[in-house]
């Protein structure tokens, strides 16, 4: 059986992270709030240093490693955010990075990497592609990896953005979390059930990647055969096996959303509460506004991340609604 983190592995990673990472707030979301009629907030990370809740995460990873092994450097594959978590901490510990991105990385998430000093490393589409590539590099120069979402140490840095919902508003009752390979909702989820046991965790995943879905109905983790869709960040094609063990103990319930939803959440966010946010940020007002959620008590959506570009931003939201 797989050992869950604890409330004391949460509260540890929120000490480590506090001296440098960003306490995002919650924010009243009205727009929501007055069309379902009920109370929403949503905890912005893309206000997070890095543009996004991973680097929460990935320093607490970091901060955790022999001074040794950050001498040899470390290594992330990563669809984007993760990567440039990755690289973000390991500037601030002195360390060298190298990120495996998608050769369809997303030109905000590469240059954003490259910005932060990383070598970067394409292969392939898929998460399978990114790791392996990233293990042979760990073979022949000696990186340690910091996995993007399946580590108790990268669980509990997540987690800490539910730690701060539950401090913030301890009478939270439905919490929305976006579920890619499973770190950000395993961890959030974790920190609510233990801090606000009575509050319902949702989990939203994209309806062309539903790799949580698959997994409940299986009983355990299982490979789904493809995905695709705008949420580049929520793309894996199989949860983690520790991030499987969270969210068996600690989710109520997954959903999915379709890319037309996912683009008029984001249109919401920026003309009504002037937040940018990318595809996947975005995923779980989405549900509220699609009304595939209906929330009982004071709901708060998590926003994971706003790593786009204008050049992508325009023409995704100019699209013709279908």
């Amino acid at each position: 059986m797989t050992d869950l983190i604890t409330l004391a592995d949460l509260t540890a990673a929120a000490a480590r992270i506090a001296p440098v990472a960003v306490r995002t707030p919650l924010l009243p979301c009205d727009p929501v709030s007055e069309q379902i009629g009920s109370p929403v907030w949503i905890k912005p990370e893309m206000l997070q240093r890095g543009g996004a809740f991973k680097f929460r995460g990935a320093y607490n990873f970091l901060a955790q490693l022999t001074p040794d092994e950050r001498a040899r450097g470390v290594i992330a594959p990563s669809s984007g955010n993760h990567a440039q978590a990755v690289a973000l901490a390991a500037k601030i510990f002195g360390c060298k990075a190298v990120v495996v991105m998608p050769t369809t990385v997303a030109p905000a998430k590469r240059s954003g990497a490259e910005r932060l000093g990383a070598r970067i490393e394409l292969a392939g589409t898929t998460t399978q592609d990114r790791y392996e590539r990233a293990e042979e590099l760990v073979e022949a120069e000696g990186f340690t990896m910091v996995p993007p979402y399946d580590h108790p140490w990268i669980i509990a840095g997540q987690g800490t953005s539910g730690l701060e919902i539950a401090e913030d508003m301890s009478d939270v009752g439905t919490v929305l979390v976006p579920v890619g390979g499973g770190g950000l909702s395993a961890g959030v989820a974790t920190a609510i059930k233990l801090r606000a046991p009575a509050a319902r965790v949702i989990g939203v995943e994209p309806a062309n990647a539903p790799k949580l879905s698959k997994a409940r109905a299986a009983g355990k983790p299982v490979r789904i055969p493809s995905s695709h869709g705008l949420a580049d960040g929520l793309l894996a094609v199989e949860v983690g096996g520790i991030t499987f063990a969270h969210h068996e103990a600690y989710v109520d319930d997954v959903v999915q959303v379709d890319d037309r939803a996912l683009r008029n959440a984001m249109r919401m966010l920026l003309d009504r509460m002037k937040l940018v946010t990318e595809p996947s940020g975005a995923i779980t007002l989405a549900a509220l506004i699609e009304g595939i959620v209906k929330p009982t008590g004071k709901t708060v959506a998590v926003l994971s991340g706003g790593n786009i570009e204008w050049d992508g931003l325009v023409p995704l939201l100019s699209e013709t609604q279908t």
